[in-house]
């Protein structure tokens, strides 16, 4: 197949693309290459993905219409997985226009790709940040999720919502996966593992929020892609049980489905800060802090509906992945961290 991945120089994306790649695909990557963070570590994935003779990179931002309506018709993808997004939950106390201009006009654009050329089915990059101030654990797609407590959660609910107005309208089969703390090589540096991994290293105190008090579905970013394989693989159907008298929040008459995609294991951030002490074979000073606004102290996927439908079923153990995280960082950064020795 010919596939678009939005976001391929980015952690997820990366990851995918190199995934159907391996498997014959052919892959059109689309990334911004913005700065919000290092540019290096973007350029350094791509740089894995563009020897392959089928792959291309196309350097464009997903706000552009006119490009994007270009490159849709130019290209005549069979599927597409949307995994671009402004993501964090605390810069968008920051920075929340970049939220809209890239979560919600740049998924419309895609939708409108979509359903203008024929696509067979659309993947997207939703978040367990939906749920919001839900408190009932596991989360399930079954539970309404129309609480959220902060702008990148709503604007992840925004793009569920757009999707089910294509599917409806216009018979576009879609599917959005709810990714809950996904870490692994080639990880974002805003995120706990990479900030913890460098300031241990550097001699730094790491921030712990909520006095350590949180609990994390931690998902390893190699079962994550598995998940979001197997999914693109399964196009969305409608459930023709479906009842709009007791609606169901996880499917719909029309062909669009949700779906957690988590490790269905949470894990107490203070294990998860002494695994990463032990692979990097130093203690970590802490700083311990309040909970930060917008964040939650738990999150646990139930990811049943997933398991049954594709067959997913998350492998690896944090410490593994923690392992293989911080193998990964000493190599990619060796020559910072001889110049800082």
């Amino acid at each position: 197949m010919k596939i678009l991945v939005t976001g391929a120089a980015g952690f997820i994306g990366f990851h995918t693309a190199r995934y159907l790649l391996e498997r014959g695909d052919t892959v059109v990557g689309l990334d911004n290459f913005n700065d919000y963070y290092d540019v290096r570590l973007k350029e350094g994935r791509a740089s894995l993905l563009e020897p392959s003779e089928r792959f291309s990179m196309v350097r464009m931002d997903l706000a552009d219409r006119p490009a994007m309506d270009a490159l849709f018709a130019r290209e005549k993808f069979d599927r597409v997985v949307h995994l671009a997004a402004q993501a964090g939950v605390r810069y968008s106390l920051e920075n929340p226009h970049a939220y809209i201009d890239s979560n919600i006009v740049g998924t419309l654009h895609v939708l409108e790709g979509c359903r203008e050329n024929g696509v067979e089915h659309l993947v997207y990059a939703s978040s367990s940040s939906v749920y919001g101030a839900n408190s009932a654990m596991p989360f399930s797609i079954h539970q309404n999720v129309d609480h959220p407590l902060a702008l990148y959660g709503a604007t992840k609910k925004a793009n569920e919502l757009m999707a089910h107005v294509y599917s409806n309208l216009y018979a576009l089969p879609t599917t959005g996966l709810r990714f809950f703390t996904v870490y692994g090589p080639y990880g974002r540096p805003d995120m706990a593992l990479f900030s913890f991994t460098r300031n241990i290293l550097e001699g730094k105190p790491i921030d712990v929020y909520n006095y350590g008090n949180h609990r994390r579905d931690f998902t390893y970013v190699d079962d994550i892609v598995e998940g979001v394989v197997r999914t693109l693989d399964n196009v969305a159907k409608p459930n023709e049980d479906w009842d709009a008298a007791s609606p169901d929040p996880g499917t719909s008459r029309a062909p669009y489905r949700l779906y957690n995609i988590g490790n269905q294991k949470p894990v107490e951030l203070m294990d998860y800060i002494a695994a990463i002490e032990d692979a990097l074979g130093r203690k970590a000073e802490k700083r311990m802090l309040p909970m930060q606004p917008g964040d939650v102290p738990d999150t646990w996927a139930d990811t049943s509906d997933l398991g049954e439908d594709v067959g997913y079923q998350p492998s690896t153990p944090v410490e593994v992945g923690i392992r293989r995280f911080v193998d990964w960082y000493l190599e990619f950064y060796d020559d910072e961290l001889r110049a800082s020795a």
